[in-house]
């Protein structure tokens, strides 16, 4: 990949915090007649491969660090559930609120632990089980559809009802 100029540069990373190609190509510092002229040599400037590599790599940086991971979600809802995480509440005595830090309520961690194990559902005996049920039930569909394939299934019956006619016939 090239190296982009200090004026590409300054491009990519207006235009990624606001959004509009225009407005991000005058503030890199570009000389322009109109924003009709900034407007075309800023769509140009995007189809610019390395500025556009060098957007995209710099969006996913972004987004990495705004989204927590697997690892992290479940060391937060750990450490509430063990009350280490403190929250902050204000109480009030008199005319004075005081800031204090609080451990979570029972009900809080209580709903921390749920959320832990619905990312361990072996650990959970009633899961358990009910995936046992479901492997059963599809242990006997697949059972009856070999057997029906092998000629070992339920036969079918088709049975005819005679109706009586024989009113019909004299009528004619």
């Amino acid at each position: 990949m090239k190296k982009l100029t200090p004026k590409q540069k300054a491009f990519a990373d207006e235009y990624i915090k606001s959004g509009n190609a225009t407005q991000a190509y005058i503030k890199a510092g570009y000389k322009v007649n109109s924003e009709k002229v900034a407007k075309a040599s800023a769509s140009r400037m995007l189809t610019n491969v390395n500025l556009k590599s060098y957007i995209d790599a710099k969006m996913a940086e972004i987004e990495s660090h705004k989204i927590a991971d697997a690892k992290e979600v479940l060391e937060f809802y750990t450490s509430v559930m063990r009350g280490e995480k403190k929250e902050t509440v204000f109480i009030q005595t008199g005319d004075v609120y005081v800031e204090e830090q609080k451990e979570a309520d029972l009900k809080t961690r209580i709903s921390a632990a749920r959320e832990l194990m619905k990312r361990y559902p072996n650990d959970d005996p009633f899961i358990e089980q009910q995936l046992r049920k479901l492997k059963a039930e599809a242990e006997i569909a697949e059972t009856k559809a070999k057997n029906m394939t092998d000629g070992q299934g339920d036969e079918l019956t088709i049975n005819f009802i005679r109706t009586d006619r024989s009113k019909e016939d004299d009528s004619t």
